[in-house]
């Protein structure tokens, strides 16, 4: 029984493809970074925010599979989707707003503890997405997603 379930996971081109987008968006954050006048970095690769969502790209594309697959109509696309909307919901609204606190509170640590041992706490600013990140994330996942299942699988499907 485990053997089948295994089987049938490896075999789950849209949770694989889904996780593929991911690390692909995930890998384009340094270039993205340096298109927009900041300095190349690898360490953006592992960092949360920045151009694409990846956690979006992820979702969109999951979502936009299961619709290819199951029906747009069905009740597994709309789980998709539902999972979709929290999960962007939260990059957008929740983690960017705690990245907007932890900036205030990394100032107030500047400028209160000036030449105190604590001054060396920082906290992570860059943790959620601007709306921007988040569509890119979105129409990332779709478009690739959408061009496994319709250009690249049927290549080997015959």
């Amino acid at each position: 029984m485990l053997a089948m379930w295994l089987r049938e996971m490896a075999s789950n081109d849209v949770l694989w493809i889904g996780i593929v987008i991911m690390f692909l968006a995930q890998f384009l954050k340094p270039f993205t970074y340096w298109l927009r006048g900041q300095a190349f970095d690898w360490h953006h690769i592992s960092a949360t925010g920045g151009m694409p969502s990846s956690h979006a790209a992820l979702t969109s594309a999951v979502a936009t599979g299961v619709g290819l697959e199951q029906g747009f109509g069905s009740a597994y696309f709309a789980i998709a989707v539902a999972l979709t909307m929290i999960v962007t919901y939260d990059a957008a609204g929740v983690r960017r707003q705690a990245g907007e606190q932890a900036r205030a509170i990394n100032v107030i640590i500047a400028e209160v503890l000036s030449g105190h041992p604590l001054e060396r706490i920082r906290f992570r600013e860059v943790l959620g997405h601007s709306r921007r990140e988040v569509t890119v994330g979105i129409l990332f996942g779709i478009a690739l997603m959408v061009l496994w299942k319709l250009v690249v699988q049927p290549l080997f499907i015959r």
